[in-house]
């Protein structure tokens, strides 16, 4: 017997030859950014009274949010207003067939010089928790100078725990030299004493506590950005480390302490099922110091809602971020996401190389 829809019938199957020979158009359509990337000397505030001169992507420290999808064609317009060359290697994406995009002085391209722009295009091909940082005397202008922000990239298939985050966060850590905090272009030899220590490039009190409530599933992407190994131990809670370095692991497991070295990630997932509040601290012990003062550097605490806080606790009254950990970018739709608290004051500076433009 014929069909009774023999035109809405051929259609269908078309539609699925269609897809079974080209993919799901959903899945395989690119979406497309072009973000503007600049490169400031800046002042910011690392811990209380401690000023510190930074080679800062868009004005801030860290850099904005790269935000985008698995497969997303990426262009970033990058100009240098310092008064040093630099250049961006974007850490984590691979570069198939686009080596020269890849951001290494000598070996793909030459440096960005005071006053110039240069284009850079990639395609967002490893999912996960990337970076992107300066790769011109990296132990100065990473190690020290704040030149880092990160990218994550969303799977498009992600692993079944990943669906159940109710609140992402992101942790960079990285440390300084008070000897050279007002001198550009000085400091990070193997000699030097790095003194001071942060989260997201601020020292506690200039840290922020963690808010959640309870029954919150919280993903937690640990940065080493700077030069220092790392130790991040969570009071009263385990963490599932479900990644590393942008890659779901094969195994999952739970731990109280995270070690992470420079460049490294770990993603974490934290069920928030314990209603209190509990430091959440980096286990070096000396980076838990200002300057050799005890607290200071990478400390933040779990702060539940609904509990009551204690009188004399360090952070009653605080002027709250709730962006300090890119939680409300990270909500936010696929883009470049700048924060203004990041931002630091400009550093006055005599006279300017005309602007050149590469590609």
């Amino acid at each position: 017997m014929p069909s009774a829809h023999p035109v809405k019938s051929l259609s269908l199957a078309v539609v699925a030859a269609l897809v079974m020979i080209f993919g799901n158009p959903s899945h395989s359509m690119a979406a497309k950014h072009v973000f503007e990337l600049s490169i400031d000397e800046m002042e910011i505030e690392v811990a209380p009274g401690f000023k510190y001169q930074v080679f800062a992507f868009n004005r801030q420290v860290p850099g904005p949010l790269m935000h985008v999808g698995e497969g997303d064609d990426v262009t970033v317009h990058v100009t240098n207003n310092t008064s040093l060359p630099h250049t961006i290697h974007w850490h984590g994406i691979h570069q198939k067939d686009n080596w020269r995009n890849d951001g290494v002085p000598g070996i793909t391209q030459g440096n960005i010089e005071a006053g110039d722009t240069y284009t850079y295009k990639w395609k967002a091909d490893k999912t996960g928790s990337m970076w992107y940082h300066c790769h011109v005397n990296v132990n100065e202008h990473v190690g020290i100078r704040g030149m880092w922000g990160p990218i994550v990239v969303d799977p498009k298939e992600p692993i079944a725990i990943e669906k159940e985050v109710t609140k992402d966060v992101i942790m960079m850590l990285s440390g300084w030299q008070s000897k050279y905090a007002s001198k550009l272009g000085d400091g990070m030899g193997p000699h030097d004493v790095t003194d001071y220590f942060s989260l997201n490039g601020r020292s506690f009190p200039l840290t922020q506590p963690l808010r959640v409530k309870k029954g919150d599933v919280v993903r937690i992407r640990f940065y080493g950005a700077g030069g220092e190994f790392h130790t991040m131990h969570s009071h009263g809670h385990d963490m599932l480390i479900t990644h590393k370095d942008g890659l779901p692991i094969p195994a999952p497991y739970l731990v109280d302490t995270v070690l992470f070295g420079p460049g490294e990630r770990y993603d974490v997932i934290v069920r928030m099922d314990n209603p209190g509040y509990f430091i959440f601290h980096d286990h070096v012990d000396k980076h838990v110091t200002n300057n050799g003062k005890f607290p200071g550097g990478p400390i933040t605490v779990i702060e539940y809602d609904g509990v009551e806080q204690l009188g004399d606790y360090a952070w009653k009254g605080v002027n709250y971020d709730p962006n300090f950990f890119y939680s409300e970018s990270l909500a936010k739709p696929h883009g470049l996401h700048n924060h203004d608290r990041f931002m630091g004051t400009p550093i006055e500076k005599k006279g300017r190389k005309r602007r050149r433009t590469h590609k």
